[in-house]
């Protein structure tokens, strides 16, 4: 066991007269990206007790333990990182630290790094689950074990560090509607476009600017996703949680492995859908490609607004070809605002592509007025729906109908309290196996399903 162990040994006279700080800063220094091939926590421990040894015999078990402590924790912002409200924390070197929060927005909060030595000493913690490229250079995104992402960049002066926060329970569609994010009948029409009654989900991507609440969109949406499905996520830094699907393989980019080129390779991996986390480059004309020869493809992109999107396909970097643009079918926007002195967030357009001329032809189904601050009555479907009824052989208005009998499903599982992402899940999967027992299992009794695939 000493043998396996000796790597993180360091060598050398054994000074005994350090204070827990300095044993503290050897032991993380030697152990820079070990938390992420070591998850035992036993196994952590018996290291960190052994570097703490070697470095003073003398040290006892209770300083060991407040050593253990100390690293396995994110103080001083611990409370920051697992405050569901908070969606980032900003530290700006020894100066301030900023959060953002979900409901209040950007908020200056008392406490900041006093020098920094205690900053650099967070920084070590953060780098324990660093890998060898993350590593590199003054640019570091570090993967936290609660899911959630540091950024740190090094400079002369310091360290300026961003967390993106990972919610301890991801936000479902449910909770959007109950944010009046979506309301029902959105709700209903996302899990038509998600499910394409089994023949035929749509490819769509979900625009807004940056942190409009895209991904949380679009993971909202993986309650909808049949249990059989084969489905493939591309991100640059993990957010998706794709924990309610047994079927899905989660890649991420790297310098080695740009986002074309897990694109193309996610093409050999027999995928039913393939999720992009951010559109933004060349790996557009691959996405659409794979639109083109059947592969169901969803994912997010910066945009205003559905012709901003695409304008953006269109022009570089991304130079997809006008002609082959409309194997999109949906293009849906989600923007912040301000509603007084709290953070908002609303699907504000929902539009289907709907053919080709001069320019790509759009065809509005939903559109929110800032003025009125009100949205209009969603409009029905028309060229999407019109192929499902095509490939169903079922009139359009029985597409219509299934729609509003999944509103109904949604709006019973909100009353009945089962609104996390699992419960919906749970409940999206019965309806497939079961529509009839499903609806009675609910104690839904005035609908029935309408289309059975």
């Amino acid at each position: 066991m000493l043998y396996i162990f000796s790597y993180f040994i360091i060598t050398g006279v054994v000074q005994v007269d350090k204070n827990l700080e300095l044993i503290e800063d050897e032991i993380l220094r030697q152990m820079v990206g070990r938390f992420t091939e070591i998850v035992e926590v036993d196994r952590r421990n018996e290291i960190i007790n052994l570097i703490a040894k070697k470095y003073n015999p003398s040290i006892g078990k209770q300083e060991i333990d407040e050593i253990i402590d100390d690293i396995n924790n994110l103080d001083p912002i611990t409370q920051l990182v697992i405050d569901d409200e908070i969606e980032d924390i900003m530290i700006n070197n020894t100066e301030s630290v900023f959060v953002f929060n979900s409901k209040k927005g950007s908020i200056k909060i008392d406490y900041r790094f006093e020098n920094r030595d205690l900053l650099k000493r967070f920084v070590a913690k953060l780098k324990l689950y660093v890998t060898n490229q993350e590593y590199k250079g003054n640019i570091m995104d570090i993967h936290l074990p609660n899911g959630s992402r540091a950024n740190v960049v090094n400079s002369p002066v310091g360290h300026d560090i961003t967390i993106r926060n990972m919610k301890r329970t991801p936000i479902s569609i449910l909770d959007l509607v109950n944010l009046n994010t979506i309301d029902y009948d959105i709700a209903a029409r996302l899990w038509l476009y998600v499910d394409g009654l089994k023949v035929r989900p749509a490819n769509l991507l979900i625009g807004g600017v940056p942190a409009a609440g895209k991904t949380t969109l679009l993971n909202a949406m993986f309650s909808f996703f049949r249990p059989d499905q084969r489905i493939v996520t591309i991100e640059e830094t993990y957010e998706l949680d794709s924990s309610v699907q047994g079927n899905c393989v989660a890649l991420e980019t790297s310098e080695d492995v740009p986002m074309q080129a897990l694109v193309k390779n996610a093409l050999r991996m027999r995928p039913d859908l393939i999720i992009i986390g951010e559109v933004r480059g060349p790996e557009a004309n691959d996405m659409i490609s794979a639109m083109n020869i059947g592969k169901i493809s969803m994912g997010t992109m910066h945009g205003s607004s559905p012709r901003d999107l695409i304008n953006r396909l269109q022009h570089t970097p991304m130079n997809v070809p006008m002609d082959i643009i409309p194997v999109i079918d949906v293009l849906i926007v989600i923007t912040p605002f301000y509603i007084g002195s709290n953070v908002a967030r609303k699907v504000t357009q929902i539009s289907e592509i709907s053919g080709i001329e001069t320019q790509v032809l759009l065809s509005d189904l939903y559109k929110y007025d800032y003025k009125t601050k009100k949205g209009s009555a969603i409009l029905p479907s028309v060229t999407y729906r019109d192929m499902l009824s095509n490939l169903v052989g079922v009139p359009p208005t029985k597409i219509l109908a299934e729609e509003r009998v999944r509103a109904v499903i949604l709006e019973r599982m909100n009353k009945l309290g089962r609104r996390d992402i699992k419960s919906i899940s749970e409940v999206v999967k019965d309806y497939y196996d079961d529509p009839d027992g499903a609806l009675k299992r609910l104690g839904i009794t005035d609908v029935e399903p309408v289309v059975r695939i």
